[in-house]
């Protein structure tokens, strides 16, 4: 089985009415959010979260080793949409973040998993070895968003990796910004997991 690949996600169609605050329901992810959520500790993640999403694929490598091919996947198209972005960062008004000129490829002994620590472009907010490991992008005006992945082990050799995206808009440019880069998103995302499995 060369890797199954399922997808769980929660946005703006889902949205409900919680004690005045509009939060994204998460009952279409009631399986894959169990399994997450089944470390007490990721749930800050997803506190007054507005849009959260989670893909799941099958692998026969460890949590280290997926995250690091995650992490270094870079091909020239992906590189390209910073070119995307930038054009948006202007007419937004949002945080520029420079173009990287070579994207780092991680190797999975040089993996962070110390709070505060550089994991390429993301921050490592939490990380426990075979279990999970949580990093947030950098600070921006517009959103917050916190890329995650939780470890299910299936047997002695096949994990399967929930891997869930969950932001926090923090300014009306946070919608608009992330409507507009939603499709990319999930591509990206895709793409970063198969080069992971």
């Amino acid at each position: 089985m060369p890797g199954r690949l399922g997808l769980c996600h929660s946005g703006i169609s889902t949205l409900h009415e919680e004690s005045g605050k509009t939060r994204p329901k998460m009952v279409l992810c009631e399986s894959k959010m169990n399994e997450i959520l089944k470390y007490k500790e990721l749930e800050i993640y997803f506190q007054n979260a507005d849009h959260v999403d989670v893909k799941t694929i099958e692998s026969d490598v460890d949590l280290r080793r997926f995250i690091s091919g995650m992490l270094s996947y870079y091909p020239w198209w992906m590189v390209s949409l910073y070119g995307i972005r930038e054009i948006l960062a202007r007419i937004l008004g949002l945080v520029r973040h420079e173009k990287p000129e070579t994207l780092p490829s991680i190797k999975p002994e040089d993996l962070s998993y110390t709070p505060g620590e550089n994991a390429s472009f993301f921050i490592v907010r939490d990380a426990k070895e075979e279990m999970y490991w949580v990093s947030e992008t950098p600070e921006d005006r517009h959103l917050t968003a916190f890329l995650g992945v939780t470890a299910e082990k299936l047997n002695h050799k096949r994990t399967r990796y929930h891997v869930f995206t969950s932001v926090k808009y923090l300014h009306w440019t946070g919608p608009v910004y992330f409507n507009l880069i939603r499709p990319f998103h999930h591509m990206v995302v895709w793409c970063m997991m198969k080069a992971g499995k």
